[in-house]
């Protein structure tokens, strides 16, 4: 029996995008109690994708910019 595929992880832009969508559907305050707690759960869900993303981003920068003369490339496992 196959498992069923779980979706790709947005994109950093894509996360950022719908991360604002949810914020000016919030600000507007037309949404129902439990739809504004889902936005909020979907919100922070983004938001952490978005920090786990720059995380990331700036540990290679990090990397690549090592003053050290011997500085060797190291590993690099983006899901820590």
């Amino acid at each position: 029996m196959k498992q069923p595929k779980t979706p790709p992880q947005p994109s950093f832009e894509q996360s950022l995008t719908e991360l604002e969508a949810i914020v000016d559907a919030l600000e507007q305050g037309e949404m129902t109690l439990e739809d504004s707690l889902a936005a909020f759960e979907r919100g922070i869900g983004l938001t952490r994708l978005c920090q786990q993303a720059l995380e990331a981003a700036e540990q290679r920068v990090r990397i690549l910019t090592d003053p050290r003369p011997d500085a060797e490339p190291e590993p690099f496992d983006a899901h820590d």
